[in-house]
């Protein structure tokens, strides 16, 4: 059981690899919600997506009794919500493993579960793992099989050709709360430096009703080309996975980016890159922690943590990461 959201689900996709290896016979089914569902095909560790239509009392009623009907030995919930929790509740699979309430976002899901964990390790990755360990399973390796399409290549690939782009960098200065963003006119910055020191061009993205965040991002730009390129999910993986690096504050797209092996350069506030940043080790991540409390609180405004982070850092972050890699043309 992970529903969502875009981050959280790659987080997770480690874990079902586990259980894969562990148990290679096994059949192993995904619930996702339908806007998500993209993220899941083509894993070979995954017997079956079963989406989720929550629009509707008839949608979640079917997709319990698909759940009833599979007879699942076990079933675990990775997201720790009610929604997430009574689905196998109410299909009555015995074994419902899940985060102890102290963990969880919403703490009285556990009631709903047979079995509860603290997790352990410092990350979100390591936290899923904490579940799926306790059917037995070990970690030999970790691994987030993505899938890109071809036709989403050609997408992107027509996409890059009318702005005559082939080596190109993405910005990303969107995020689901305002409290983890950066502001997007110092993306605008980030780019005119970047542009005028090494002559690297930069692809905006962003997210639905994210707009007015690339418009102040490209003003900020002052006339070097810094383009907006609006495409789904799908197109989205084929042009973070050939992005010669990517720099985003503490969502979806940011990790997305590094499980799909692409440079990235993470920008945290609030939120702890130990627990919450790009899981490969290669890359950096940017937080001032005198600047900086760990909350998880949802803010509809700047954090200071946020705000403390300079352009001149994220260059130098830049810089870090892509001394680890070939360097940009």
């Amino acid at each position: 059981m992970r529903l969502g959201s875009l981050g959280d689900i790659i987080h997770a996709l480690p874990a079902t690899g586990v259980l894969r290896d562990s148990f290679p016979d096994a059949q192993i089914d995904w619930v996702v919600d339908e806007k998500w569902a993209r993220l899941l095909e083509g894993n070979p560790d995954i017997s079956n997506v079963i989406v989720l239509n929550r629009k509707s009392a008839g949608g979640i009623r079917e997709t319990v009794q698909k759940l009833r009907g599979a007879n699942y030995s076990c079933a675990i919930d990775f997201q720790a919500l009610y929604k997430s929790a009574l689905l196998p509740f109410w299909a009555r699979v015995p074994r419902r493993i899940g985060f102890k309430s102290s963990y969880a976002r919403e703490g009285l899901a556990a009631l709903l579960y047979t079995q509860t964990l603290n997790p352990r390790g410092p990350h979100k990755v390591d936290h899923n793992l904490t579940l799926v360990e306790a059917t037995g399973a070990r970690a030999v390796r970790v691994r987030f099989p993505l899938a890109i399409r071809a036709e989403d290549e050609e997408i992107v690939s027509r996409a890059l050709a009318t702005q005559d782009l082939k080596n190109f960098f993405v910005l990303n200065p969107g995020g689901g709360w305002r409290s983890k963003c950066w502001p997007a006119e110092r993306y605008g910055e980030l780019h005119r430096r970047l542009y005028e020191s090494h002559g690297w061009r930069g692809v905006l993205t962003f997210g639905p009703g994210e707009q007015e965040l690339a418009k102040q991002a490209e003003r900020a730009a002052a006339g070097s080309p810094l383009t907006s390129i609006d495409v789904g999910l799908g197109p989205l993986m084929a042009l973070l996975w050939r992005a010669k690096f990517v720099v985003s504050a503490d969502t979806g797209p940011l990790h997305l980016a590094s499980a799909l092996g692409a440079p990235t350069i993470g920008l945290f506030g609030p939120t702890d890159p130990a627990r919450n940043g790009p899981f490969s080790p290669d890359d950096v991540s940017v937080r001032n922690p005198g600047a900086s409390v760990t909350t998880y609180k949802r803010g509809k405004d700047f954090a200071a943590s946020m705000l403390s982070i300079t352009v001149e850092q994220v260059v130098h972050a830049i810089e870090t990461r892509l001394a680890r890699v070939p360097a940009c043309a």
